[in-house]
C-alpha cells in the first residue's frame, strides 16, 4: 500500500526542516468548505481565520472563525481569487498556515509558491506537483509516460467529424466550468469560445482542450494521501458517475462497479500510486478515471487538493482527511497502518437549482434547512446515520456570485441499500424552505431501480429521463390536500391576529352562506382555489367530501382523510414567509405562493416578455431592438453563479424591446426583452 520516491522529486510543498507546529490556519475559501476545515482545526485545538467578500459578510463561516478579514468586493475575481490579499490577511490575523480548501486558488501553483515565500505553511501538495497537474494537457502526457492509461488529447483545430462527439474541457479547472459536449462540427468554434469565457471567469485561465467523449462511462476516482517520507496510501475509491453538466451530483464509496469486477480495485490503486509517485506528491489528492463496464479505465485528471466528495471516503475509512492534511503539512508521517474499508457511504449535493427548467440556479433566502436523522456535522460517524456539511443556516441568503450548493448530505450505513434508503428518506422529510432545490431529483435517483442495482453511468439522466427524475415527489392529490391544510392554517393564523372574536372560526356564520376562498400558486401545477366553510359540525371543503378537521393551529393541521379502507389521520406542518407557504408532511414537501384577492394591474407582464430566470450580469447580446428573430434564437447571455446561461426568443417575431446592455446587473423576474408575435391578420 505504499510507494517511495526520492527527495529530489518532492517539490517543496511545505517549509523545509523538521516538524512544524501549526497554531492558526487561514482558510482561503468560503461557505461549507471553510466550515469543514474549521471543524477539524477546532478538534485539534488550532485557531482559525476566515476571509470574506462583502456578499459573505453575514455568512456562517465568518461568525465561526476566531478572526475574519474582509476582502473588498463581491465577485471571486475581486476577492477569493486575490492571492496577495489573502496572504496579507494571514499576516494581519497572525495565521501561520493557509489551507486553500477546494475551488478558487486550491490548484494555483503561483499562489502556493507565494504562500511559501511569505513564510507561511502551505497545507497542500508541492508547488511542482500542482504545476505538473495544473495543465490537463501536460498531465496526460506525463501519466502516459508513467504507465497510467489515458485518453488521447485532441487539438481543437484538428477535430473532424470522425472524432465526434468530443468534450471541451478547461485545462486549469473542473466542476463542470468550461466544459461542453459537441456533437456537430459546425458548433465547435462557438462552444470553444463559450468554454474559454467560463474558464477565464472561474479559474483566470481560458485554456481549453478536446478529448473523445464517451457517452456512457463510469467516473471512478481514487483518494491518495502521501506524506513527506515517501509513503503513499491509496485510501479508497469513489464512484461519481451521476453528473449534470459534467458536475457530480451523487457520490459514493465504495464503487459498485469496482465491487463487482475482480481485480479492478488493485489495478486502480496501482495506477493511482503510479500517478502520485510520478510527481512526488505530498498531502491529499484525487486521481480520476473514466471506466467502462468491463473494468477498463483511463486517466482523466489528478486533482491536487481535497475533493468536495471526500466525506464518503472519511465515512468508509474512519479517517479525518483534513486532520491528515494538517499533519502531513506539519512534517509528520502517516500512521504505520492504513485503516480497513468499512460499510457504505453516499453523498448528494443539495443545490439551489431547478432541474426541470434546464438546471436554472436559484438565489434568495434560505428560511429553513432541517435534515432529519442528522447525527453529526463535518465529522466522521461511528454508527449509521446522516452527516451534514453545509455552508448555510436558517436565514442565510444564496447570492449570484458563487456556486449555489446548499449542503452535502451524506449517509453512512452497513450496506449500500441501507445507505440509499436512509438518505432518500432524510431528504424527502427534510424541511427546505425558501428556494427551489434539486431535492426531488435526488430522492428519485436514490430510489430508482437502476441506482439500487448499481447501474450508474454518466448518461444516467439521459437514459432514465430528466423529466421523470425531476418530477415532484408529492402526487397531485397529496399536493391538493396539503394546500387545503395550508388554507385552514392561514385561516387559523388570521383568527389569532384578529382583534375581536378570536375564538370564532374564520368565516363562521349562523346561517348558510358563500364559502370562504383562498388561492395559491404552485410552481408545478398552477393555481389552486380552496373553498371551505366552517359549520357547527366542523369544516366542509369543496372537492374533499368526508374530510374531517381533527386539530387546527396556525402552524399545524391534523386531518382525517377518507379512504377505501377507512379514514386515515394525516398531520401537516405549515410555515409562512410573506406570501410563501411551506407545508411539510410524510406525504411529501409542498411550497406554494399565496395569491392576493385582487391583482394589481401594474403587476401584469406583456405577452412575449423574456424574464430573467435568475439574477445575473448581461455578458453578450445576440440581437437588437427591431430585429426579426426566430423561435429559440439566442437574444442575450447571462452570467450567474460562474455559469453562462442563454436567453432565447420564446417565439418567432419582432424584438420590439431590448431593455438591457452588456455589463448590466439584472434581478430575477426583470423584463429583459419583448418579442412581438405577428397576428394571423398580419400574416
Amino acid at each position: 500500500m505504499t510507494a517511495s520516491r526520492s527527495d529530489s522529486v518532492r517539490g517543496g510543498g511545505r517549509a523545509t526542516g523538521g516538524p512544524t507546529a501549526i497554531t492558526n490556519v487561514l482558510v482561503a475559501n468560503r461557505g461549507e468548505i471553510a466550515r469543514r476545515v474549521f471543524a477539524t482545526c477546532r478538534r485539534m485545538g488550532i485557531a482559525t481565520t476566515a476571509v470574506y467578500s462583502d456578499a459573505d459578510a453575514a455568512a456562517p463561516h465568518v461568525a465561526e472563525a476566531d478572526a475574519a478579514i474582509r476582502l473588498p468586493g463581491n465577485t471571486p475575481g475581486e476577492t477569493y481569487l486575490r492571492g496577495e490579499l489573502i496572504i496579507e490577511a494571514a499576516h494581519a490575523a497572525g495565521a501561520d498556515a493557509i489551507h486553500p480548501g477546494y475551488g478558487f486558488l486550491s490548484e494555483n501553483a503561483e499562489f502556493a509558491r507565494a504562500v511559501l515565500d511569505a513564510g507561511l505553511v502551505w497545507i497542500g501538495p508541492p508547488v511542482a506537483a500542482i504545476e505538473q497537474m495544473g495543465s490537463k494537457v501536460e498531465s496526460k502526457k506525463m501519466m502516459d509516460a508513467a504507465g497510467v492509461p489515458v485518453l488521447a488529447e485532441l487539438d481543437p483545430a484538428e477535430v473532424t467529424d470522425a472524432h465526434l462527439p468530443v468534450l471541451i474541457k478547461a485545462s486549469a479547472g473542473g466542476g463542470g466550468r468550461g466544459m461542453r459536449v459537441v456533437r456537430e462540427l459546425s458548433e465547435l468554434s462557438g462552444q470553444i469560445e463559450a468554454a474559454r469565457r467560463e474558464a477565464e471567469s472561474a479559474f483566470g485561465d481560458p485554456t481549453v482542450f478536446c478529448e473523445r467523449y464517451l457517452e456512457t462511462g463510469r467516473h471512478i476516482e481514487v483518494q491518495v494521501m502521501s506524506d513527506t517520507a515517501g509513503t503513499t496510501w491509496a485510501v479508497g475509491e469513489r464512484e461519481c458517475s451521476i453528473q449534470r453538466r459534467h458536475q457530480k451530483v451523487v457520490e459514493e464509496a465504495p464503487s459498485p462497479l469496482v465491487e463487482k469486477v475482480d481485480g479492478m480495485r488493485d489495478r486502480l490503486f496501482e495506477a493511482a500510486r503510479l500517478a502520485a509517485g510520478a510527481i512526488g506528491y505530498e498531502g491529499a489528492g484525487t486521481v480520476e478515471f473514466l471506466a467502462d463496464e468491463k473494468g477498463e479505465f483511463f486517466f482523466l485528471e489528478m486533482n491536487t487538493r481535497l475533493q468536495v466528495e471526500h466525506p464518503v471516503t472519511e465515512q468508509t475509512t474512519g479517517l479525518d482527511l483534513v486532520r491528515l492534511q494538517l499533519q502531513v503539512a506539519s512534517g509528520l508521517p502517516l500512521p504505520a497502518t492504513q485503516p480497513a474499508k468499512r460499510g457504505h457511504s453516499i453523498e448528494v449535493r443539495l443545490y439551489a437549482e431547478d432541474p426541470s427548467h434546464d438546471w436554472q440556479p436559484q438565489s434568495g433566502p434560505v428560511h429553513k434547512l432541517d435534515i432529519p436523522f442528522t447525527a453529526g456535522e463535518f465529522t466522521v460517524l461511528e454508527h449509521s446515520g446522516v452527516r451534514l456539511d453545509t455552508g448555510v443556516v436558517d436565514g442565510s441568503v444564496v447570492g449570484v456570485h458563487y456556486d449555489p450548493m446548499l449542503a452535502k448530505v451524506i449517509s453512512y450505513a452497513e450496506t449500500r441499500a441501507e445507505a440509499a434508503h436512509l438518505l432518500a428518506t432524510a431528504l424527502q422529510r427534510a424541511k427546505i424552505h425558501g428556494l427551489v432545490t434539486n431535492r426531488d431529483l435526488l430522492v428519485r435517483v436514490l430510489r430508482h431501480p437502476a441506482f439500487i442495482a448499481g447501474d450508474t453511468d454518466t448518461a444516467f439522466f439521459a437514459t432514465h429521463g430528466l423529466d421523470a427524475l425531476s418530477a415532484p415527489l408529492t402526487s397531485e392529490s397529496d399536493e391538493a390536500l396539503s394546500i387545503v391544510a395550508a388554507a385552514l392554517a392561514d385561516a387559523a393564523a388570521n383568527r389569532r391576529a384578529a382583534r375581536a372574536d378570536r375564538g370564532i372560526p374564520s368565516g363562521w356564520r349562523n346561517l348558510a352562506s358563500a364559502p370562504q376562498t383562498k388561492s395559491y400558486e404552485s410552481r408545478t401545477s398552477g393555481t389552486h382555489e380552496v373553498r371551505y366553510r366552517f359549520t357547527r359540525t366542523g369544516v366542509q371543503v369543496e372537492g374533499h367530501e368526508g374530510l374531517e378537521l381533527v386539530d387546527l393551529t396556525p402552524d399545524r393541521v391534523v386531518l382525517s382523510v377518507p379512504g377505501a379502507r377507512g379514514p386515515v389521520r394525516r398531520q401537516f406542518e405549515i410555515a409562512r414567509y410573506d406570501d410563501l407557504v411551506c407545508v411539510d408532511s410524510p406525504l411529501g414537501p409542498v411550497a406554494v405562493r399565496r395569491l392576493p384577492r385582487f391583482t394589481d394591474p401594474a403587476d401584469q407582464v406583456a405577452a412575449g416578455s423574456l424574464l430573467a430566470p435568475m439574477p445575473g450580469s448581461v455578458i453578450r447580446l445576440g440581437a437588437a431592438a427591431g430585429d426579426q428573430v426566430k423561435l429559440g434564437q439566442p437574444i442575450l447571455w447571462l452570467e450567474a453563479m460562474k455559469m453562462e446561461h442563454t436567453i432565447v426568443a420564446p417565439a418567432t417575431g419582432v424584438l420590439t424591446a431590448l431593455n438591457v446592455t452588456v455589463g448590466q446587473q439584472v434581478e430575477v423576474g426583470a423584463v429583459l426583452a419583448v418579442v412581438d408575435e405577428p397576428s394571423e391578420n398580419q400574416e
